[in-house]
């Protein structure tokens, strides 16, 4: 399974390459507010806004990641406390009652 995902990202990465080594003559422009343009090749231009979406899309879900790390931690370490107790209680059950236990009794 691996190996057909390897090829299949392998092809569709040579296709992507041929697109775009055929496409280098074509020009994209650029229109600012300003007035301003920018002329580049097109798949330049595409890879640019590819990887700006690319780094957004990580920076939007940048705070979600550390939340559920710290509430994770939280739900961890109560586990471990209630895993603790679970011991301490089959501890206390497993031992017989004490003289002075049964005395008093």
């Amino acid at each position: 399974m691996r190996l057909v995902s390897k090829i299949i990202w392998s092809l569709l990465f040579i296709i992507v390459f041929v697109v775009a080594l055929k496409n280098m003559d074509r020009e994209a422009t650029l229109a600012f507010f300003s007035g301003h343009e920018v002329h580049a090749p097109l798949p330049l231009v595409l890879l640019a806004f590819t990887v700006i979406g690319f780094v957004l899309g990580v920076l939007a879900m940048t705070p979600t990641f550390f939340r559920q790390r710290r509430d994770l931690a939280k739900q961890r370490k109560a586990i471990k406390t209630m895993q603790q107790d679970s011991e301490a209680q089959q501890l206390a059950r497993s031992q017989p009652p004490s003289a002075d236990a049964i005395a008093g009794a």
